[in-house]
């Protein structure tokens, strides 16, 4: 399995650990605290990554990008989206935007 495709099973973990409630889970304990806590957690995660790249911190860049990912799948699946409808609204973007619809 790729690094990249290790995203599509975070997702799957996300979903099991939010539909058990696991009082240990972090996940399921974020998902408790509410829709308008985990937009605040995405919004602090992104304004960490701003911060180590304007600092030029590559461990922390990836750290911080991989905190941003994760948030950001809590929140999708919260909204009942994934990331694969993200993906089909940047290929409708892309697509719309280039001449001829290629």
């Amino acid at each position: 399995m790729s690094d990249a495709a290790f995203i599509a099973e975070l997702e799957q973990i996300i979903r099991q650990r939010l539909s058990s409630k696991d009082a240990d889970s972090y996940t399921a304990t974020l998902a408790r605290s509410g829709l308008k806590r985990v937009a605040q957690k995405l919004g602090e995660e992104a304004v960490e990554l701003a911060l180590a790249s304007v600092a030029g911190d590559r461990d922390e860049v990836l750290d911080e990008s991989a905190d941003l990912v994760y948030h950001l799948l809590v929140l999708l699946h919260l909204q009942d989206l994934s990331l694969d409808d993200v993906g089909h609204r940047l290929r409708e973007r892309h697509t719309a935007r280039r001449p001829g619809g290629r």
